[in-house]
């Protein structure tokens, strides 16, 4: 795939793990997958059901949160990230033990889910 982004993961969140209230993660890197026209939310999280249903993944979805948020893990690559669509976006969530496998396999499938789309990619560092 010629001009491929780039989904190289030059930093990795941390766990902390503070006592009464679940994991917290600091750091890490974040790919935001922005379509080159405006989506609503409801849209774009269905093309993400869509083809999180397709598989290879397995995946659980967070309730109650003002975004839809899925922690999703590729049963080809293992790899295992949180997506996210917010503010017209899809973003991909490095956890400590993402590659960059799993990360692009799902930009190739959001990409060809509907070639009427073009996605840019940024790349963005916390921490």
């Amino acid at each position: 795939m010629t001009g491929a982004p780039s989904f190289s993961i030059p930093t990795r969140p941390t766990r902390r793990y503070p006592h009464g209230s679940g994991v917290e993660y600091e750091g890490g890197t974040e790919f935001e997958l922005i379509p080159d026209s405006e989506y609503t939310e409801s849209e774009l999280a269905t093309v993400v059901t869509d083809i999180l249903a397709d598989g290879p993944y397995r995946y659980g979805d967070f309730h109650d949160l003002p975004m839809p948020l899925w922690l999703v893990r590729d049963e080809d690559t293992t790899d295992v990230f949180r997506v996210a669509v917010r503010d017209g976006t899809v973003r991909l969530h490095v956890l400590p033990e993402t590659e960059s496998a799993g990360l692009r396999r799902f930009y190739e499938r959001l990409s060809a889910a509907d070639s009427s789309i073009s996605w840019a990619v940024d790349r963005r560092i916390n921490g």
